[in-house]
C-alpha cells in the first residue's frame, strides 16, 4: 500500500533490517549485486533539525546478506526511478560537503524527508493494511505508538532470522548492534523454544547408534 517510489523501502527494512535513516541514506554504491551484499555505512539524519549523512548508529559500519528477492526489488526500483544525487553536509550541519547518488528521492527530486514520509505515506500504508485504524479527523492525526513506526520491519527481519534458525551473533552482526548480548535482550522472546531441538537432537543420536553396522 505504499506509493511506488517507496514500496522497495519496505525490502530492505523487512529483507535486510536497516534502520529508517539507513533505508533513506542508501546510495547506489552500498549495493553489491554481485556478491548479493548490502553494505550499511551511512544514514540520512538530522543535525540541528538539518539534513546530514552520517555513519549508522554507533558509528557501526556493516555488511548485510542481500537475499534474491530484495536484489529484485531493488533492480527494479531502480528502473523505474533512477538514482538521485544528493548533496548534504557530512555528520554535522556545518560539515563538509558530500555528494551520494541515493536510491530513494521525494517526487521533486530533493531526499525523503522522514516526518512526511511517516504520516504522508507509511501511517496510510498501515490504515490501508488494516494495521491501525483511520484518524477521525485530519486534526486528530494518527495515533503515536513505537511499534507502529517503520522500525517494526527491522523487527520482523530479527525475528524471521531467529525463527529460521541463525544465531543470535550474526543477527547481532547484521543488525548493527553493538553487541550479542544488546540483541539477546532485545529479541530473547522471540526465539523459538530449545526443547524441541534438544530432543530432535538426542533421538538422532540414539537412532544412529541403532543402525546397522
Amino acid at each position: 500500500a505504499m506509493p511506488e517510489r517507496y514500496q522497495a523501502m519496505v525490502d530492505l527494512g523487512a529483507g535486510c533490517g536497516l534502520r529508517q535513516g539507513e533505508i533513506l541514506g542508501i546510495a547506489v554504491d552500498a549495493v553489491d549485486f554481485d556478491s548479493d551484499t548490502l553494505h550499511v555505512v551511512q544514514q540520512l539524519k538530522l543535525s540541528q533539525s538539518k539534513p546530514v549523512f552520517a555513519p549508522p548508529k554507533g558509528g557501526k559500519l556493516r555488511d548485510v546478506p542481500l537475499p534474491g528477492p530484495v536484489a529484485d526489488a531493488l533492480r527494479a526500483h531502480m528502473k523505474r526511478f533512477p538514482p538521485v544525487e544528493i548533496t548534504l553536509p557530512w555528520k554535522t550541519a556545518d560539515g563538509p560537503k558530500v555528494t551520494r547518488s541515493l536510491i530513494f528521492a521525494a517526487p521533486g527530486g530533493n531526499h525523503v524527508w522522514r516526518p512526511n514520509l511517516n504520516e504522508e505515506s507509511w501511517k496510510p500504508a498501515l490504515v490501508a493494511a488494516g494495521v491501525i485504524p483511520a484518524p477521525e479527523s485530519k486534526r486528530d492525526g494518527y495515533a503515536a505508538a513505537r511499534e507502529h513506526g517503520m522500525h517494526a520491519l527491522r523487527h520482523f527481519y530479527a525475528s524471521a532470522l531467529l525463527d529460521g534458525g541463525e544465531n543470535i551473533k550474526a543477527v547481532s552482526e547484521y543488525l548493527g548492534h553493538s553487541n550479542a548480548a544488546l540483541t539477546l535482550r532485545i529479541y530473547a522472546h522471540l526465539m523459538p523454544s530449545s526443547q524441541e531441538r534438544t530432543r530432535t537432537a538426542i533421538a538422532t543420536v540414539y537412532d544412529r547408534a541403532q543402525e546397522p553396522g
